[in-house]
Formats: structure tokens, C-alpha cells, sequence
């Protein structure tokens, strides 16, 4: 789980590229052996072809925005890639435990934080609307604590795919959902518990007020923009069209400095799969920086972690939770499945030691209104915050 909003690479994403006054001979490179079969021409690489051959060699961040969020051909714009029958599994939908502890972290720091009359949760990227669902479930059964708390849930979502999906997950059938193309909130509805839910192609159109934000895998999937080292300094790498192959992308270097260097102040390899094979048929992810994230975030709220995902669900609780799931089933099927979702998510072979819990918060909730605190600093120093402690209910 990452906490914080979209960063500053936004501004990149949105601008116009501009026109890099360089002749390019520089180096290139492939993005490795690709079996025959699979080198098949997509539209999506048609389209990105057609771009180059316009405008030059792209960005690798453009390149990403491209494949994996074009209105018309985005792999997250037309595809339900989630699940055993899609290209990848997260944790929300491995085990209903992860969503369930999420759920509980937000009611402690709504608590720790003073018990708001009103909170917006939203999630960035929503996926099949599984972790949010298993989230309100938590709010459902936890009523009590929660009865005098005015609670909206915002969806930021690209996909209209994807936003049926999630609708069909949290809302009842015969609650008519309302839709409205060109309004910032393009999909209304109401969640079984009763809970309105929107949703929004942008982050900036989502409401101003009192809220959590939940963005799972989600900055790992943000266009970036990758460097190399040379003799000459950092060269930025682009995308091109094989001058030798006409139906195929390469990897080349800039043979000058790109506005993009401007941006970085420490940075370090993302890496870049077997991505210019078939675009738009495929997820593209790169290392989140959380380093860089911290760096960026510091003035204005305070870091912590990352930790590792079995560390911050096991000072969840997730223990104590499998172990009344187990006690309530008499199933073995469903006995299993526990135990296996409960592997995969702390087995440091698996998902434990790899995945990574980052949050940022308001200064004032650490260090009681200093907001004068130590950029590396990712342990709390005065109220601790569960997960990254050991969760305690006062």
C-alpha cells in the first residue's frame, strides 16, 4: 500500500514534448531475443510508429503513458488483466486477510487522528475493486466505531473496463448506477453498506476535503523516464523505430541532454522488461524510487517505511486474523486457501520480502505540530502508527 498522491512526474506527463535540437547517431540497443510468434505488429504499435515516424524518437515515459493509458488502444483502458485468467495476481486478490488489515489501519489512524466527522477514502487505480470492498466490509462489521462518521468513497480510475468491474464488486444491482460522460464524476453509485462511491478520470477532480488515499501497485505502473551512463554523463534513453527491421522498436540514446534531466536529483535503474514486444498486450512496471518519493514529499508531510509487506501485516495482526478465519471454517477447501493466500503473501520467497507498505502523514501527527523533522527519518518518534508498529487499540 502507497499512501500519497500522484508526484511531481505528473507535470512531465502532461506537457507537450518538445523538440530536441540534436541529430541522432547515438548508441542503441534491443530490448533482447523475442520469440517469432509473439512479434506480432499490435495497433497499439502501429499507432507508436506512426508517432515517431511524425515527431522522432519518444521518451520512455511517453512511451508508457502510451501503452498502458491511450483512450483507445491502453492495455488498462480495455483489459481486465487481473486474476488467475489475466496477466497478473495482486494481494488484495490472493486473500481477503490483506484488504481486511488495510481496512483497520485506516480505522486507527482515523481514531489516532481525532475521529474526523467526515472522511473520503480514495483509491488510486482500483483495480477489480476487490481491496476497497473488503475494506467498506471492515467499516460494515466495525459500525459502532465508525456510526458518527460521515464516510465517501472516490475511485480514480482510466479504465472503463475495469470501472464496471469494480462497480458490479461493490455496489448492489438493483441500485441503478448513475453515468454522466462528460461530468468529472463520470460513474455514481452505493455501496451495499450504503456508502456513496464515485468515480473520476483524474486525481485533481476528486473533492477537497478530510481524506486517506490507497494506491496499491500503482506507482510502479507510472510513466518514467530511464537514463544510462556513459563516458559523456547520464543520456537519456529513448524509443525508435529499428532502421533495420521496419516493423520493430529499439532502444537508443540521446546524444545530447533532454529537458528531463532537469527533473532528477538522484535516481536509480528502473527495470525494463521485455516491453517493445507487442505494446498494449502487456503490463509495464519499473522500481518504485520511494527514496526519491520521501525526498520529494519531506517539506510538506513526514515518511514512513517502506517495510517490507510481512512485516507490516504481521504487525497488523494478520496472525491472530488467520487464526479466526481457520477456527470459523469447517471447509478444508476453504481451510487451504487461507494458508496458501496466507504464504504467498508473507513468504519472503514469494510476495513478503518483495512487496512494500509506504505511507505519508500530516507532521502534526508524529511529532505533535513540529513540522521541523529529519528528511531520512521513517520511525515515529511520539504516537506510533500500526503496521509500521505493532498495532495496539487504545
Amino acid at each position: 500500500m502507497r499512501v500519497p498522491v500522484r508526484s511531481a512526474l505528473r507535470s512531465l506527463w502532461d506537457a507537450a514534448r518538445p523538440v530536441i535540437p540534436c541529430i541522432w547517431r547515438g548508441k542503441y540497443f534491443s530490448s533482447g531475443n523475442v520469440p517469432v510468434q509473439n512479434n506480432r505488429v499490435t495497433p497499439m504499435q502501429r499507432h507508436l510508429m506512426y508517432k515517431i515516424k511524425s515527431t522522432g524518437p519518444i521518451t520512455v515515459a511517453e512511451y508508457m503513458k502510451e501503452v498502458l493509458t491511450n483512450p483507445a488502444k491502453g492495455y488498462y483502458v480495455h483489459h481486465d488483466m487481473l486474476g488467475e485468467k489475466g496477466d497478473f495476481i495482486t494481494s488484495p486478490e490472493i486473500s481477503q486477510i490483506f484488504g481486511e488489515l488495510i481496512g483497520i489501519w485506516f480505522i486507527s489512524e482515523w481514531i489516532a487522528a481525532g475521529k474526523s466527522a467526515a472522511f473520503q477514502l480514495v483509491e488510486l487505480g482500483p483495480g477489480r475493486g476487490t481491496l476497497t470492498g473488503d475494506i467498506l466490509r471492515v467499516f460494515s462489521q466495525l459500525g459502532s466505531v465508525l456510526k458518527n462518521c460521515d464516510i465517501s468513497i472516490h475511485l480514480v480510475e482510466v479504465s472503463q473496463k475495469l470501472s464496471e468491474i469494480q462497480a458490479l464488486t461493490l455496489t448492489e444491482e438493483k441500485i441503478p448506477l448513475e453515468r454522466n460522460a462528460e461530468s468529472l464524476v463520470y460513474m455514481k453509485g452505493v455501496s451495499k453498506s450504503g456508502i456513496p462511491i464515485s468515480w473520476y478520470r483524474n486525481l485533481q477532480d476528486v473533492p477537497k476535503g478530510y481524506s486517506f488515499y490507497l494506491a496499491h501497485e500503482f506507482f510502479d505502473v507510472l510513466p518514467v523516464h530511464k537514463f544510462q551512463k556513459t563516458p559523456q554523463g547520464w543520456r537519456e534513453v529513448f524509443i525508435d523505430i529499428d532502421p533495420q527491421i521496419s516493423d520493430k522498436l529499439r532502444f537508443v540514446l540521446a546524444p545530447c541532454s533532454t529537458p528531463a534531466e532537469a527533473f532528477i536529483q538522484g535516481f536509480c535503474g528502473h527495470k525494463l522488461h521485455d516491453v517493445l514486444t507487442a505494446p498494449g498486450t502487456a503490463d509495464l512496471t519499473a522500481d518504485v524510487d520511494f527514496r526519491y518519493l520521501r525526498k520529494m514529499a519531506q517539506e510538506k508531510v513526514a515518511s514512513l517505511g517502506p517495510v517490507e509487506q510481512k512485516t507490516f501485516l504481521k504487525n497488523m495482526g494478520i496472525d491472530v486474523r488467520l487464526k479466526v478465519l481457520l477456527d470459523k471454517s469447517d471447509d478444508p477447501s476453504m481451510r487451504q486457501q487461507l494458508l496458501q493466500g496466507y504464504d504467498m503473501l508473507m513468504n519472503p520467497k514469494k510476495m513478503g520480502e518483495r512487496f512494500n507498505f509506504f505511507a505519508l502523514l500530516p507532521h502534526q501527527r508524529l511529532h505533535g505540530g513540529n513540522h521541523q523533522v529529519n528528511a531520512q527519518q521513517t520511525k515515529p518518534s511520539a504516537s506510533p502508527v500500526a503496521g509500521f508498529d505493532e498495532l495496539t487499540w487504545r
